[in-house]
């Protein structure tokens, strides 16, 4: 049978109706970019962490002076003081100086009384009888020997940045030990004539802090203990880590670290005694700074 052209027509419209499958193959399309895009836009987000974490790893990877640490010298007549001995709390400024062990790691105590701290920058003078303490604290560039780390000294910045976020503030004659990326107290030491600096948390409210360097030395901290003030070193090579829970067991609120491996400093106990540890260098940079406490 014959069909007129309106009818070929009208199948071919029917045909073509029955048989179109772009509008999915579209949508298909459309979907896959947009999973295409989330996908892309992912990966560059994961990427730029990926960049500013190492960015902020570096900073804390410095290349500095007393890196990398040998095994301290510890004198044959440093460990001579025991936990326990009585104190003369009347004696005219010293530093008690005692010796525990925790978690089998050997603990020396250093107590400052009737004295003040301040930092100083430059070679110290032993002669000085005024001095009841002396300790290496900032640590120093190899590169440049330039102080690392924020450090401000009789209200005079000598160095910025962050570099470690443990920090040890002395204003008016307070003493501020703590951690923080940004502390207020680095412009209030600036205002009032004060002392700053920066070294590796070791303790924050009571809680451990974790720090990059794994090696074992001898290490050293500034302390703080429930509001009292002190200085605890170890007579073994110790990690961070197991040096850092040693000091939370002794029951330290907050703690910085303090140069430690040879770097030279000393005491002078209640019988006018001096009590040196690590190794004297008189070819230190003009940078090496010291915690200090003087008699009142």
């Amino acid at each position: 049978m014959i069909q007129s052209e309106k009818d070929i027509q009208d199948s071919e419209i029917r045909i073509i109706g029955n048989t179109d499958v772009s509008a999915p193959q579209s949508r298909l399309r459309f979907w896959g970019w947009i999973v295409l895009g989330i996908a892309l836009l992912c990966f560059l987000v994961g990427l730029l962490l990926a960049i500013t974490a190492d960015r902020k790893a570096d900073r804390s990877k410095v290349e500095t002076y007393f890196d990398p640490q040998p095994v301290a010298i510890v004198p044959e007549n440093s460990i001579k003081h025991r936990l326990g001995r009585e104190i003369d709390s009347l004696a005219r400024g010293f530093c008690e100086v005692r010796d525990t062990m925790i978690n089998d790691i050997p603990l020396r105590i250093y107590i400052p009384h009737n004295a003040d701290m301040f930092l100083f920058v430059g070679e110290m003078d032993k002669s000085d009888t005024t001095i009841v303490f002396a300790a290496q604290a900032a640590d120093i560039r190899r590169d440049n020997h330039e102080i690392v780390g924020a450090f401000v000294l009789r209200g005079e910045p000598l160095a910025w940045g962050l570099s470690k976020k443990g920090y040890c503030a002395i204003i008016d004659g307070r003493i501020t030990i703590g951690v923080a990326d940004n502390s207020p107290l680095f412009e209030e030491a600036t205002e009032k004539g004060g002392y700053f600096f920066r070294q590796y948390p070791l303790v924050d409210n009571g809680v451990l802090c974790e720090n990059e360097p794994k090696n074992k030395s001898i290490r050293r901290a500034l302390c703080d203990r429930n509001g009292e003030i002190m200085m605890v070193d170890c007579s073994s090579p110790e990690s961070f880590h197991d040096f850092a829970q040693a000091l939370v067991d002794l029951g330290v609120t907050n703690a910085i670290y303090l140069v430690g491996s040879t770097s030279y400093g000393w005491a002078i106990d209640d019988r006018d005694v001096r009590v040196e540890f690590g190794v004297e260098n008189r070819h230190l940079p003009k940078n090496a700074s010291y915690v200090v406490w003087r008699k009142k």
